[in-house]
């Protein structure tokens, strides 16, 4: 794209620095505006205006270091004034897999002093319907003087535009794929589509902003009903001696079939989070969504039913448990099934050696951490010692194996990489 002269780039604040913000303020600051990133972790900060990344993701690196060097990003933990802010920040889920929108509560009350009039917010956070209009409604809570009402000078325009990226391709799929953009009031997602016109190469699909809220929703719903038909297959294959990975590489031979691949459970922000918000939000009518979170959430149990009963057969057994993250490749642990199965394994085996392997980080998480029977571990070194191999995630490094180390080992491979 054709540099825009100092002068005239768009000035946004991203709110909140993690995978999705970051990424995308540093598409925006090689695009043409002027970002500011705000994140309440001063060591992330810090890592940014060294002009270096917090986390793994592919080729991100470069474009972090190019924008910071060149001014055009910088990172702090105080919110600036803006023309364009864009809220990014989590939306976990509370006891009973209730929303939780508290941060985003948080972002509307810092940003509210700040406003002049006729800036634009864009809550890109994946969020619940109504959570555009609950940000609105805390912003102008704050700041009476405020209005949604357009072409007032004291208008302020919010809408919603969903993250459709995936972890390991964010920085590509950011630029290819289309961009849903929700309208809350006036112009606001027409302001909204000018701005990701910057770097956005994809279609923009017009909508209002609860649409827009329930689509990325949906997505991953769809995404969780699907996966949750391969997992329920695998635990019945498992009963009738079944291999369900050469069940269903028949099955899709046929022509209008395509069922997913099983696994030790469903991770990340997204597809483990985002349909109990479609429950919370209608729990009479959701009872097949329900059922698919019910039967993902399940699947780490069965692996360590399958599992206990052989370790406990050995004396201070030695597992070696291959993955961490929610999916290959990346050092993303949130709400990882791996996760909460390593956790488990220690806990009910306090005399085994669980040697983690997780070649994307450099430390265990701190819930392992602190268990005295678990130690980050090198791949060769693990296997070699371990009774029990467990592949969790099919990362590049588990994949290119080396088979012959398995031999005399048991070995549960929930993603049928070795299969």
């Amino acid at each position: 794209m054709n540099a825009i002269p100092l002068n005239n780039r768009p000035s946004v604040a991203v709110i909140g620095l993690g995978y999705i913000g970051l990424p995308t303020a540093a598409v925006l600051a090689s695009s043409g505006a002027d970002v500011v990133g705000v994140d309440i972790n001063q060591d992330a900060v810090d890592v940014i205006n060294a002009g270096q990344v917090p986390f793994v993701e592919p080729d991100m690196a470069t474009t972090v270091a190019g924008v910071v060097s060149q001014g055009y990003l910088q990172a702090t933990t105080e919110t600036p004034h803006a023309d364009n802010y864009i809220v990014a920040v989590p939306t976990p889920f509370m006891d009973g897999h209730k929303p939780d929108l508290s941060y985003i509560a948080t972002a509307g009350k810092q940003i509210a002093p700040l406003l002049e009039g006729n800036e634009l917010i864009i809550l890109e956070s994946t969020s619940p319907p109504g959570a555009t209009e609950f940000l609105a409604d805390t912003v102008l809570a704050a700041r009476p003087d405020l209005t949604l009402k357009p072409g007032s000078a004291q208008s302020i325009y919010f809408a919603h535009c969903p993250e459709r990226v995936l972890p390991g391709r964010i920085m590509i799929e950011l630029r290819t794929n289309d961009r849903i953009v929700g309208t809350l009031n006036g112009e606001a997602g027409e302001r909204a589509r000018e701005l990701y016109e910057l770097f956005c190469e994809g279609e923009f699909l017009m909508t209002d902003a609860r649409t827009a809220e329930m689509a990325k929703l949906t997505e991953n719903a769809y995404r969780d009903v699907n996966i949750a038909f391969a997992n329920e297959l695998s635990m019945i294959s498992d009963g009738l001696d079944i291999n369900v990975w050469e069940l269903i590489r028949l099955a899709n031979h046929h022509p209008r079939v395509d069922i997913l691949q099983p696994g030790p459970g469903v991770g990340g922000h997204c597809i483990a989070v985002d349909p109990w918000f479609i429950v919370a939000t209608d729990p009479e009518r959701s009872s097949l969504i329900r059922t698919a979170r019910e039967v993902n959430d399940a699947k780490p149990g069965f692996v360590l039913d399958k599992l206990l009963p052989q370790a406990k057969r050995i004396n201070d057994v030695q597992i070696a448990a291959l993955g961490l993250a929610f999916k290959p490749n990346i050092d993303d642990l949130r709400e990882s099934p791996a996760r909460k199965i390593v956790g488990q394994l220690a806990d009910e085996l306090p005399q085994a050696n669980i040697m983690a392997v997780e070649p994307n980080i450099d430390e265990l998480p701190a819930e392992l951490e602190s268990r005295e029977n678990v130690r980050l571990t090198e791949m060769n070194e693990a296997v070699r010692a371990a009774d029990i191999v467990l592949l969790l995630v099919d990362h590049n490094e588990f994949v290119r194996l080396d088979r012959t180390l398995l031999a005399q080992k048991i070995v549960h491979d929930t993603r049928g990489v070795w299969s």
